[in-house]
């Protein structure tokens, strides 16, 4: 369930104090059982008129993006590597990388 907004928590606060200010008044009970009735209709109101106050519409992303989403997509589709291709990144690296050649793992590797 979604958390209340700041809208819908200040109009069902508004609506429970005026509506029970104003029953009071009309009713001019003076007795603990009316105005235990009174306050308790007064706070049905004030949910009532909390929870019909209308949510903001959330914003969908996907939605939004949903046009050069085709076009991310197909930029983020992996290409196969080929052993050329391996060679050559492999060449490129400096030494000291944690993915160099095979030899050289092999030369410094505690596992033998």
């Amino acid at each position: 369930m979604p958390r209340p907004t700041a809208v819908q928590l200040t109009s069902g606060s508004v609506t429970v104090v005026v509506s029970t200010i104003a029953m009071l008044l009309l009713s001019q009970t003076s007795t603990g059982l009316g105005v235990a009735v009174i306050s308790v209709a007064a706070l049905a109101l004030g949910l009532l008129v909390a929870l019909t106050v209308p949510m903001p519409k959330r914003r969908r992303r996907d939605s939004a993006a949903a046009p050069d989403a085709g076009a991310a997509t197909a930029a983020r589709v992996p290409v196969p590597r080929t052993a050329a291709a391996d060679d050559a990144s492999d060449a490129a690296r400096a030494p000291h990388s944690s993915h160099a050649s095979h030899a050289s793992r092999a030369e410094h590797s505690v596992h033998r």
